[in-house]
């Protein structure tokens, strides 16, 4: 697949840290409202999609550690500034909005994300 002008380590980035448009977009969504704590419900409402679907991207953002959480009952969901020292969301950004229809492909052309998740169990046991 030939995909235009987006940098290499926007690609590694997405590869290796988002397994679906949804987890991009609520990412997206977060980065660029720093200041504000998100429910599951607004970012479901926000990203369209499923209550459910919005609480399992939520946690696998946060299982990156792209995210963070607020309290339990009635978690809240902030952007995580501490993993991007480097400004990549922002061109994660910039070639998300330039290049949707590549970068949709790219992150639908990847394995599924059951298949990621079990291959990422088993990069967390490599690093004990």
């Amino acid at each position: 697949m030939s995909l235009p002008d987006i940098p290499e380590h926007v690609l590694q980035f997405l590869a290796e840290k988002i397994d679906t448009v949804p987890q991009l977009e609520a990412l997206l969504l977060l980065w660029e409202n720093p200041g504000r704590a998100w429910s599951q419900g607004e970012i479901s409402a926000r990203i369209y999609v499923a209550a459910e679907t919005a609480l399992s991207v939520l946690q696998a953002l946060q299982r990156r550690q792209l995210i963070s959480i607020e309290g339990e009952d009635a978690a809240q969901y902030r952007y995580e500034p501490s993993w991007d020292s480097a400004g990549l969301m922002e061109q994660v950004a910039a070639a998300y909005r330039r290049h949707l229809i590549p970068v949709a492909t790219f992150i639908h052309s990847k394995a599924s994300p059951s298949v990621r998740e079990f291959a990422r169990a088993f990069d967390l046991k490599k690093d004990r």
